[in-house]
């Protein structure tokens, strides 16, 4: 399946790139550390230290560090100042988008092929919507470049091994215009292995990537149900039972039901398959208020169904979201 949230853009022409405005790390909130990506490869590593970063120029005889980092508010800040030194590359990723994979393991395999050169940060926009936000993304996955502490679009959407060598390639022209030209040392270093994920959550990982939602869904039922209080569990079943109704809404589908919603505003079925949609292609302010009026105009049983699945929505874009928070206040006001 496609899914609308990958909308494919071309990648911006290389003679294109340039600094753009520093990043705004105001909206980058505390939050816990994101699963770790889908990607099949080798494993990330930790983000880099506070001081200098293993095997960067000035600092012999260090090991070099990883070239792939899972992106976390911890280690974000240092990926930023490491880009005085290298260019580091953050790929922007959601579980819901079936190109994220593909696209995330090719970075990975390029930025390996320039032996230090580059750093790929590997950042999951649902565990981390913050930086989503900071980095104004429209679509996943998307890569971004940092250079110096400025932001280098790069791409949204899928793109090739020859496009994307074009734009590093090209990147690290603009690096060495900068005075960026670094290298972290090669070869990514043994890193301490990250705690195991829950195997109910490893077996809703794999059923996501062989595409069967239900044993996904199964799978973070069976978490809730020994452990009624796992946020990732619960997050996680709202994501693949979103993914599931997704499979039936692409195409001419989707189309006819947004037709359809347009023309009958009180169709829950309609209304409700429309803010799937809207979610799934970042259009999410507009997903949330079209669940949050259909409320405010019902009573009874869909009542009941719509704030259901508003709740669910909430988990799939995230608590700490500011987009949530509004529609919540919005729900209160509705009910009450």
């Amino acid at each position: 399946m496609s899914s609308p949230a990958s909308r494919p853009v071309p990648p911006a022409a290389a003679s294109q790139l340039n600094l753009r405005g520093a990043v705004d790390l105001s909206v980058l909130k505390q939050r816990q550390a994101p699963p770790a990506a889908p990607a099949a490869g080798p494993a990330a590593g930790a983000g880099p230290a506070s001081t200098p970063p293993a095997g960067a120029p000035g600092t012999a005889g260090s090991e070099a560090p990883a070239l792939r980092v899972d992106v976390t508010d911890a280690n974000f800040q240092d990926l930023v100042e490491l880009s005085s030194q290298v260019p580091v590359v953050f790929a922007l990723w959601a579980a819901y988008s079936p190109e994220s994979a593909g696209v995330l393991d090719a970075l990975e395999r390029i930025v390996q092929s320039y032996a230090g050169r580059l750093v790929l940060g590997a950042a999951d926009i649902e565990a981390f919507p913050q930086l989503a936000q900071a980095f104004q993304v429209q679509a996943v996955p998307t890569a971004v470049a940092v250079l110096k502490g400025q932001p280098v679009p790069l791409f949204q959407g899928g793109a090739d091994e020859q496009q994307i060598r074009a734009l590093l390639d090209e990147l690290l022209k603009v690096a060495a215009a900068n005075g960026v030209s670094g290298n972290v040392g090669g070869a990514a270093a043994a890193e301490p292995a990250t705690a195991p994920v829950p195997p109910l959550h490893q077996a809703a990982f794999d059923a996501i990537e062989a595409g069967d939602y239900a044993a996904a869904a199964a799978a973070y039922r069976q978490a809730l149900t020994e452990m009624p209080a796992d946020a990732e569990a619960k997050a996680g079943l709202a994501q693949v039972e979103l993914m599931d109704r997704l499979q039936k809404l692409s195409g001419p589908e989707g189309d006819a039901l947004r037709q359809l919603a347009a023309d009958e505003p009180d169709n829950l079925d309609a209304q409700l398959g429309v803010a799937d949609l809207d979610v799934a292609g970042g259009h999410v302010e507009d997903a949330l208020n079209r669940v949050v009026a259909f409320i405010g105009r019902n009573f009874g049983p869909e009542r009941e169904t719509a704030r259901v699945r508003l709740l669910e929505l909430f988990d799939v874009v995230g608590s700490t979201d500011q987009r949530v928070a509004k529609a919540r206040q919005a729900l209160a006001r509705v009910l009450f």
